[in-house]
Order: structure tokens, then sequence, then C-alpha cells
């Protein structure tokens, strides 16, 4: 293992270090906004969908574009959350209060908060309908609705979890029963799953898994725990590299990985998980279990669903370079609700902003986008309490990592960067619209070593 103190030393850490300072020089205080004006108005130059991680980027950085007084952000929301942490959440590494704060907080000083939900969007007509009847035009529309936890599809859910036993760190409400559960543990079957479905940040299953594989050794209760990741997938990640790695991990720490089984019912008075045999469907098999982390089955937004703006399975439906949607010229979307073919996570939605907004740049000057997105997204795996492997990979699943050493293995220094370095990017230059992924980075890196 590399020593920690030799990564992060020397002239390259230097020059990483006074980019950052740069970074959060360059971005101005966070701001409360007051919420909706007196005088809102109902036509926007840009109109951003969403205050999410996409949302919230995006609005920062069109109003460098065009002047605050001509953006506004639609989002029901009260809080704001970092959602990437809640895997540390579910194994008590951090607290989840250090994961949200107000929206108002965080919705950039002078954009509109329009604080409604979308019930229709209109792009044939350039505006949107709210739930509360208003109609909002627009001239350019950002659609960052992000992605919707389907917990329904699985019977006996979202009841199952007023029981013990069982959690889930896709939700708020849920995260903390992770970790009650992991601590409630004696003996038995302790069970992680992954959907049939697209799902946001696909590692986080087996992130999980491997915490709390590291929780039982430490707390004595390893020899006691049975434990099972079943996955509707036929492989464990879709990079061979950093398969490769953790097949490795799953061998050392004897766990259990089953393939092509999705979860269809938890029978949570009886500590039951009912799955589904995909290769041979309608065949199906009961395990009790002692622990149980839910990954619900995800789907677009509903109001996406239906609209003029998706494809056939309901996402928006984008250039995959430009992010410009197809059909509409003046649309774009961004994160999860696209159909764009990479993993669903914050680190592709930070190099996502950075294309887009040069994209929609040019656009309105008349301009055809040339900057192109490769598809970047990373996955920070954590396989411990103190240990990372830093998945970076293209749309052609090919690696594309940023820093010059393998990042196929566990490192301390990547598990900081996942718990610490990420969240304050996040906070203090994402959201700020001055953090488009590490892009910049990899090029430092890696001229360094030419």
């Amino acid at each position: 293992m590399t020593p920690l103190a030799t990564v992060m030393s020397g002239p390259r850490a230097r020059l990483f270090a006074c980019f950052l300072r740069l970074g959060t020089q360059q971005a101005s205080p966070l701001q409360l906004h007051t919420g909706a004006s007196l005088a809102a108005k109902n036509h926007y130059e840009v109109l951003v969908l969403g205050g999410g991680s996409g949302g919230i980027t995006m609005a920062a950085r069109m109003k460098r574009r065009v002047g605050a007084d001509n953006v506004a952000i639609v989002e029901p929301s009260e809080r704001h959350f970092y959602q990437p942490i809640w895997t540390l959440v579910g194994a008590g590494a951090k607290q989840l209060s250090s994961s949200g704060r107000p929206t108002a907080s965080v919705i950039p000083s002078g954009v509109e908060w329009i604080k409604a939900r979308v019930v229709e969007l209109n792009p044939d007509k350039n505006c949107i309908h709210t739930e509360n009847g208003k109609e909002i035009s627009y001239k350019y529309l950002i659609i960052a609705l992000g992605i919707q936890l389907d917990y329904e599809k699985i019977k006996g859910l979202p009841e199952g979890f007023d029981h013990p036993k069982i959690g889930s760190n896709y939700s708020v409400k849920t995260v903390e029963k992770t970790w009650k559960a992991l601590q409630d543990f004696k003996e038995g079957n302790a069970i992680f799953t992954f959907p049939n479905t697209p799902v946001k940040c696909a590692g986080a299953p087996q992130k999980i898994m491997y915490l709390s594989e590291a929780y039982f050794r430490k707390t004595g209760k390893r020899s006691k725990a049975n434990i099972i990741f079943n996955t509707s997938l036929g492989t464990i990640f879709g990079v061979k590299k950093y398969a490769a790695a953790l097949q490795e991990i799953i061998r050392e720490r004897n766990l259990t990985v089953n393939y092509k089984q999705n979860l269809i019912e938890v029978r949570a008075d009886r500590q039951e998980a009912v799955f589904e045999n995909l290769d041979k469907p309608g065949e199906t098999q009961v395990i009790s279990y002692e622990m149980l982390h839910v990954t619900p089955p995800m789907s677009s937004p509903d109001v996406l669903k239906t609209s003029p703006v998706a494809d056939a399975a309901g996402w928006v439906d984008v250039d995959k370079e430009t992010l410009q949607h197809k059909k509409y010229p003046n649309v774009f979307g961004i994160g999860d609700c696209t159909n764009l073919p990479t993993s669903k996570t914050a680190a592709a939605v930070a190099a996502q902003s950075g294309i887009l907004d040069r994209t929609i740049s040019l656009i309105m000057k008349n301009q055809k986008p040339v900057k192109k997105y490769d598809g970047y997204t990373s996955c920070p795996l954590v396989t411990g309490y103190n240990r990372v492997i830093l998945a970076e990979f293209d749309y052609n699943a090919q690696p594309l990592e940023t820093f010059p050493f393998d990042q196929s293995r566990e490192r301390l220094t990547m598990y900081i960067m996942k718990a610490d370095l990420m969240p304050f990017l996040y906070w203090n230059m994402m959201l700020r619209g001055y953090w488009g992924g590490p892009a910049f980075l990899r090029k430092v890196f890696h001229l360094g070593m030419s």
C-alpha cells in the first residue's frame, strides 16, 4: 500500500491544493435565498426543472451566462441532500445531519426559486405547468429531475421498513435503519440486493456489503454472519479492471454473490426475502434474514414518462455528446433523468455540467456545440472503513483514471477523498458552478508523468 504522505505530497499535490484554493476564492459565499418573490415572473430565459445536483449546478452556471433575474429553478423540496455520503451514514461512519442543507441555502443568490412540483411539460409551446396551476414559459429549458425510487414495486414495501432488521441507504427515511440493523445483528444471513432496473450509484448496493463485513469483523460477529449479495446483474461490476479487483475481495472475505436474482417481495414480519431467478422467470427462492439492505427499483420521474421529451423508456432523450435534446433544440437534460448511456452518479453530473454549460453558451450564440461528453463517471467503491477503489470510466466501460497510480487497488487516500474531499468540492465548488469534474487534474497528473 502506498503511504498516504507519499501520495498526497510533492509538486502535483501542491498544484492540486492551489487549484482548490483558487476555486474556493472564485466562488462567492453561499447566500440564503428568500424563496419566491412577491412578483414572480411567468417567463424566464433559462428555466431549470429540479433542485438536485444537476439543477443547482446548472442554475449557478446559467446565472453567470444570462444574469440571476433571468433564471429560475422549479423544486418543491425544502432540503437538499448530498446523497453519496449516505453509504457511510448507513455504516455508521458519518452522521445523516452532515448530508443535508436547506434548499434555500444552495440556490444561487438572485435566482428565482419556484417552490412547486412540475406536473406537465409542453416543449411544443415552450412552457411547463406546476401543481398549483401555474404556467411558466421559457426560452431554454434544462431538465434535471433526477430519478424516482419505486419501493412499492417490491411487495411488502415500503411498509416493511416499519419492522426492524431492514434498511436502505437510498432514502433519507431509511438510511439510519441500515445502521440500526447492522448494530443489532446477532447471527444469520445478511442480505444485500440490486434491482432489475437502472439505478443511481450502481456501486452503492455492494459498498454497504463490504462495510458491513468490516463491521462484523470489528465487532467479533463475522463468524456468525453469512453475507449474501443477490444481484439482478450478470457481473459484479461493468468495468473489467475493477470487477477483477472486486472478485478478489469477494473471494478473500468469503462473500456469497448470486447473479440474476431479483428481489420481488419482503415479508418483514417474518424476516424473509423472496427472489426471482431472472434466468428462469417464475422460479422463486425464499431466504430468511437477520439483516436486509434493499436497493429499490428505480425509474424516471412520472412526469417525464409520458412527456414529449422522453424516449420510449421514459428518460429525457438527449444527444449523448452535447446533452441537447434530440427533438427540441432549446431543451437540455443532465444527470439521472437522462438516457445517457453511463452510470448515474454525482461525478457524472459534475462532468456533464461543464459540457452542458459550453453547449448552451454556443447555442445561445447560434453556434454549433463542439465540446463532447465522453461518458465520464466515477464510482468510489468503498471496501472498508478506510479503503476505497476509485473506479473512473467512460461510455465504453474503459478506465478513465485521474491519478498516476493503479486505481483498482484499495487505498486509504481514496477513502479520504470519498469521505472528506468530495463533500467539500460538492458544497463549495460544484453547486456554485466551479467544478466540472477531474478532467483538468487528469491532464495535470498525466502530463507530469510524460
